[in-house]
């Protein structure tokens, strides 16, 4: 009986000294591809890279996001591979474990644009079977954009178990690109894969079109060709559209930036040239009560915009009073007069604000509800930008809506039309005066809030969209917010389509001799005020 359990024993040792041999003699393909990496050789990286896509082991994931990351160490003396976690805890890449002491000649793998390019496909690979539709979305665009041949298998297992349509299509796409720029591919393959490229539509699909070599079958040469010039078609189209998305954005500011203009110089006759410096005002209003947020109170910088844009029109409408009551109030009558002192007024608020701040221009932070942009169709919208539009279409209904049903509005429409009759009608004109400029300065302070999201904050802000503001309101009509409004999109638009085919300060030139013949037939812009006073 004893002997029999002395042989079980010997047995189960040799078998156990056996797989200990064996896990020696070859470690797995996991456990090789890691060795690669302690090489220090770039071609090297990449065969471990390949290799531990191919092993599907479920540690592969963490290694490569290690190296991505920067965080993937390795020591040449002992043949080891490490991990680097976010609290510098070193563990085995091999077995888990963390290490208290590591190697004395521990050292980052390092990577260059070769090993990105295949970290990036491989990665990819590795997460087209993830639970998330989202991550399972950016791998398909990953293997579409790095055409590795070894994720076919990997993305031919992902398209079968795939449900959701959106993430299908990318995956189609991805399997399409790889076709195409197989040398193994059938010409009936590669045609089919140019249908599904050529249907995607974009400029990714247009350079792999392009990249075809010279001596493609003539079916697929042929199938590519037309597949291009439909690709190119659809490109020309949402590159218009993406041209008056710009126009749109392009044309909110100037709205924003012309309304006080078109207020002060419809009611009052006045053109202020240090109308600029009334939204740099709005704008350093808006650095400052950043600067106070981020020092005291960082948990409501997301709400700082809300903080900002009462204070804005709160400051530069004060300015406003204060110059019309000390300044403009002697100058009523005297167009030559009234535009020298306000350019003198520019210049002292323009130097005072560069005394204060320096020259250098502050860019300030964008609240993370602003943040980001999405893809509609084939343009890109960037949040920032449709929050503007959003925000200037609503100072501009609350400023009709202030002019239809408030006193104040009344009042000034009255004296617009006649001022005299106003006065007779017992309508106190200077103290309207003083108001609407204070309101047309208001509201260059928000727009200087806006403008402070899209463009750095420095002395020169203003200045870069008065001309431009002076233009809309002559367009549009002098006093008329609805001329306004259709001045401002269509000036912006227009200056968005020349650009590409003029320039930027060709484009503004074409556009300024467009007004100047325009105004040649209608001097009083398009949507012109009307009444006695008016017209006289």
């Amino acid at each position: 009986m004893r002997s029999v359990c002395d042989r079980i024993v010997v047995f189960v040792l040799a078998v156990g000294l056996l797989a200990a041999a064996a896990t020696i003699a070859h470690a797995g393909p996991y456990e090789d591809a890691l060795v690669g990496f302690t090489a220090d050789s770039f071609g090297d990286t990449v065969d471990s890279i390949e290799a531990l896509t191919a092993s599907g082991d479920p540690r592969a994931s963490a290694v490569l996001e290690a190296l991505k990351d920067q965080r993937l160490l390795y020591s040449a003396e002992a043949k080891k591979v490490f991990i680097k976690d976010k609290d510098d805890k070193v563990a085995d890449a091999l077995t888990g474990e963390a290490v208290a002491a590591p190697p004395s000649d521990i050292d980052n793998v390092r990577l260059n644009n070769r090993v990105r390019g295949a970290l990036d496909a491989a990665l990819g690979s590795l997460t087209l079977m993830a639970k998330e539709p989202g991550r399972r979305f950016d791998a398909a665009q990953a293997v579409f954009k790095s055409r590795d041949a070894g994720a076919l298998p990997a993305l031919d297992k992902a398209l079968a178990a795939e449900t959701d349509a959106r993430v299908k299509k990318a995956l189609t796409e991805a399997r399409a690109a790889i076709v195409l720029t197989s040398a193994d591919a059938t010409p009936e393959d590669k045609i089919a894969a140019i249908a599904v490229i050529g249907a995607r539509g974009d400029q990714d699909s247009l350079a792999l079109l392009d990249g075809l070599p010279g001596d493609a079958p003539p079916q697929v040469a042929q199938a590519a060709a037309s597949a291009k010039s439909k690709t190119q078609s659809h490109l020309a189209i949402w590159n218009a559209v993406q041209n008056a998305w710009y126009g749109l954005s392009l044309g909110s500011v100037l709205l924003l930036a012309a309304i006080g203009l078109a207020i002060t110089f419809g009611v009052m006759g006045v053109i202020n040239m240090a109308h600029g410096e009334m939204v740099m005002l709005g704008a350093y209003t808006t650095f400052v009560v950043q600067e106070l947020i981020r020092a005291h109170n960082p948990a409501l910088f997301d709400y700082s915009l809300f903080i900002a844009v009462p204070l804005a029109f709160l400051v530069a409408g004060a300015v406003g009073v204060a110059i019309e009551r000390s300044i403009i109030r002697f100058l009523y009558g005297r167009p030559r007069e009234t535009r020298l002192a306000t350019s003198g007024l520019s210049l002292i608020q323009h130097q005072a604000g560069r005394t204060a701040s320096g020259p250098t221009p502050n860019d300030l932070a964008t609240p993370s509800w602003m943040s980001g942009a999405f893809d509609l169709g084939g343009i890109l919208i960037t949040y920032n930008r449709l929050w503007i539009i959003v925000f200037t279409l609503a100072v501009f209904v609350a400023l009709l809506a202030m002019l239809r049903f408030t006193r104040l509005g009344l009042e000034m429409r009255a004296v617009t039309q006649n001022r005299g009759m106003a006065a007779a009608m017992g309508i106190r004109t200077a103290r309207i005066d003083a108001l609407t400029f204070g309101l047309g300065s208001g509201i260059a302070g928000i727009a200087g809030v806006a403008l402070s999201q899209i463009d750095n904050v420095s002395p020169n802000l203003g200045q870069g969209y008065i001309i431009d503001s002076f233009m809309v309101v002559v367009f549009g009509g002098v006093g008329n917010l609805w001329g306004t409004l259709v001045g401002a999109f269509t000036l912006g638009i227009a200056n968005k389509f020349l650009e590409p085919y003029a320039g930027a300060v060709l484009g503004k030139i074409a556009i300024l001799v467009l007004i100047i013949l325009f105004i040649q037939k209608r001097p009083r812009g398009m949507f012109a005020l009307k009444g006695r006073a008016v017209e006289a």
